[in-house]
């Protein structure tokens, strides 16, 4: 398995550090999420403006799968040799991690120029982390020579700060599921209308798999917007097939190779950037781009097998470890759909989640695969559900559940009670995957 990140250039800073801008930028609005354009649009002027002067734009939203979607579509790109930029959230290991230049990942110099210009133009008013930080990912994309930007929406659509391109050159929206109720709205509908929120009038929209009524709602805000739609099960199909998946459209029939990122549900979201391709085809993307681009793309914690590290050493040789940042009942269904194939020994887990996610659907999905389940507070994470919490909620699940006080000892207990070789998965949180990457080194 690769690296989780390109590690950033070195570059000679003055003494300055990126950590310690965006903490101070985490302090100029008193809530961590207010979604609204004004404060963003505000600032963008004040910069005169770099998201009109990007490359073209493909804009992402969705419940789960943004960031699959766009590691395949971003592989097919490059194989077709085209410069890519990539916008996505949040980060594992660095923040640097969210803005991926054409050459690379951006440098420590460079992103702490962008943040300070950014916070001196902003002055004292109040803007979130995120909207500031977007601020700064259009700089430096506005500035790096590119073909194409992959832009991942943060949170929801209609109000993300990233929704302030006006002519994205295609926009598409995975699968919708319910996560941030608090957000947008306490049914798929309600949260449907929301991401519906990044179509632009004139624009394709290619659409994941999705439920009868999401898909309405989607259908119905496009026609209202003027905003053509090509949406699976309509406009496009797949299905699973020996060796890969089938892909199949008005203009024909593709096969696919098995995708590189691992677990079925990884078909749909390979399958859904197949669609996003043929919709650019003015980027050179022949059939052998898509299947390399399949078969190539990388995207860290996302059913990652760990085969180097402390944390693996920590375990007998015979045993595997796995990480999964997946962290709402949807993204516990699709792992359980994995989890199904993995009987030949024993499942143990190790658990931890935000206190703002659904842990009932999640757990009850893995509930008939796991063994046991060992729960731990997600380090450094105000909002994290306490190790004693998350091990009640995975009780009620039905899951053999006790509190642990870190990681490592979560693994030493799951060893000391095993009565041979296990396979440990590590889920619940992005941020715990991001946590355990840094302690694995």
């Amino acid at each position: 398995m690769p690296p989780a990140v390109d590690a950033p250039t070195p570059a000679a800073t003055g003494g300055k550090s990126s950590d310690a801008v965006l903490d101070r930028l985490t302090r100029l609005h008193p809530k961590v999420i207010d979604l609204s354009l004004g404060r963003v649009e505000r600032l963008l002027a004040l910069l005169g403006h770099p998201e009109r002067r990007l490359a073209p734009v493909v804009h992402v939203a969705g419940t789960n799968g943004k960031g699959s979607l766009i590691a395949f579509l971003r592989a097919m790109l490059e194989a077709a040799e085209r410069r890519v930029q990539v916008y996505t959230s949040p980060h594992l290991v660095r923040f640097h991690e969210r803005i991926r230049l054409s050459s690379g990942l951006i440098d420590e110099a460079a992103l702490i120029a962008l943040l300070e210009r950014c916070e001196a133009m902003n002055g004292p008013q109040p803007i979130t982390f995120f909207e500031v930080t977007t601020a700064a990912a259009f700089l430096a994309f506005a500035d790096d020579p590119a073909d194409i930007l992959l832009l991942e929406v943060g949170l929801g659509g209609r109000l993300d700060a990233t929704n302030v391109i006006a002519r994205p050159r295609l926009t598409a929206i995975t699968p919708i599921a319910l996560d941030h109720q608090q957000f947008l709205g306490t049914t798929l509908e309600a949260i449907a209308g929301e991401k519906a929120g990044i179509m632009k009038p004139g624009v394709t929209c290619v659409v994941g798999p999705q439920d009868a009524d999401t898909l309405a709602v989607l259908e119905s805000h496009a026609r209202a917007i003027g905003a053509p739609l090509f949406a699976c099960g309509r406009d496009w199909h797949f299905r699973a097939a020996a060796g890969g998946f089938r892909y199949e459209d008005a203009n024909g029939i593709r096969d696919l190779p098995k995708p590189s990122l691992l677990g079925s549900h990884q078909i749909a979201n390979a399958a859904l950037a197949v669609a996003c391709a043929t919709q650019l085809q003015a980027f050179g993307l022949a059939d052998a781009a898509l299947a390399a681009g399949v078969a190539r793309a990388l995207w860290p914690a996302r059913l990652q097998r760990l085969i180097k590290g402390p944390l693996v050493e920590a375990l007998p040789s015979d045993w595997e470890l796995w990480l999964d940042g997946g962290h709402n009942p949807a993204a516990g269904l699709a792992l359980a759909e994995t989890l199904k194939d993995w009987h030949d020994r024993p499942l143990e887990l190790i658990y931890g989640m935000l206190d703002t996610k659904v842990a009932a659907g999640y757990l009850e999905a893995l509930a008939p695969h796991a063994h046991a389940l060992k729960a731990v507070r997600i380090p450094g994470e105000a909002a994290s559900l306490s190790a004693e919490t998350a091990a009640g909620h995975a009780a009620k699940a039905g899951i053999d559940a006790e509190a642990c006080g870190s990681v490592m000892e979560a693994l030493q207990a799951h060893v000391a009670a095993a009565k041979g070789p296990s396979r440990i998965l590590i889920c619940g949180s992005l941020y715990l995957a991001g946590q355990v990457l840094r302690d694995n080194g």
